[in-house]
């Protein structure tokens, strides 16, 4: 991934870019599975959507889970509409690289997902994750409805004491009501699934996240 700006702040919404009123095109199918992307969220299963970095290496991480039947990756917790992603690595957006992603709670609980954010990359760094600097690269947690949003800021009290015990700093991580998502482009959709050897800038801790006891939604 690139950027032109490294800004560890983020823009206020007077300082964003425009965007456009119609969305940007993008893949028709996922790549791997060949469902459509847009997809709506079949009865009984349920949806989430988190930040971690650079989307590619974090959409790979959420595909590979049984349970999950469809990930995508785009654009959202920002001001400017339908944005594209050049215009995201000016930073002048406010949106963040998210994967949104479609799951059976049947095999997959939302406790699980939130086990591989925590432990999928390192929630103390602010604005960036590794060497992906600016507020594409924040982490973020965005939440479909109550519970949710309790099991998330739950999940983050657990985490925070083992990061704590491990001497590392304070989680920077923003638990939020679901954004607006805003699709990126077809060729960053399951980039890595096409790019085997592609760039993966996200890495975790090595501290694991001790959630399963009770942190439920």
């Amino acid at each position: 991934m690139f950027f032109t700006r490294k800004s560890t702040e983020m823009v206020t919404p007077d300082k964003a870019l425009p965007g456009r009123a119609e969305p940007i095109p993008t893949a028709e199918t996922h790549f791997l599975s060949g469902i459509p992307l847009k997809s709506p969220v079949p009865e009984g299963m349920s949806e989430a959507m988190f930040g971690m970095g650079c989307f590619w290496g974090v959409e790979r991480k959420f595909w590979q889970i049984p349970g999950v039947w469809l990930t995508m990756v785009g654009y959202a917790g920002g001001y400017t509409p339908n944005p594209t992603y050049k215009e995201t690595c000016t930073q002048l957006t406010g949106h963040n690289e998210v994967v949104r992603l479609i799951y059976d709670p049947a095999v997959v609980s939302y406790e699980d997902l939130l086990k591989v954010f925590w432990e999928g990359h390192d929630p103390t760094q602010g604005m960036r994750q590794g060497n992906d600097v600016g507020s594409t690269y924040r982490s973020g947690i965005y939440c479909y409805d109550e519970a949710q949003m309790a099991a998330a800021k739950a999940s983050k009290a657990v985490y925070a004491q083992a990061l704590r015990a491990a001497g590392m700093g304070p989680i920077t991580t923003e638990i939020l009501p679901a954004p607006t998502f805003y699709f990126a482009e077809d060729y960053h959709q399951q980039y890595l699934a096409k790019n085997p050897g592609g760039y993966c800038g996200v890495g975790g801790t090595g501290v694991t996240c001790p959630i399963g006891t009770g942190v439920r939604a």
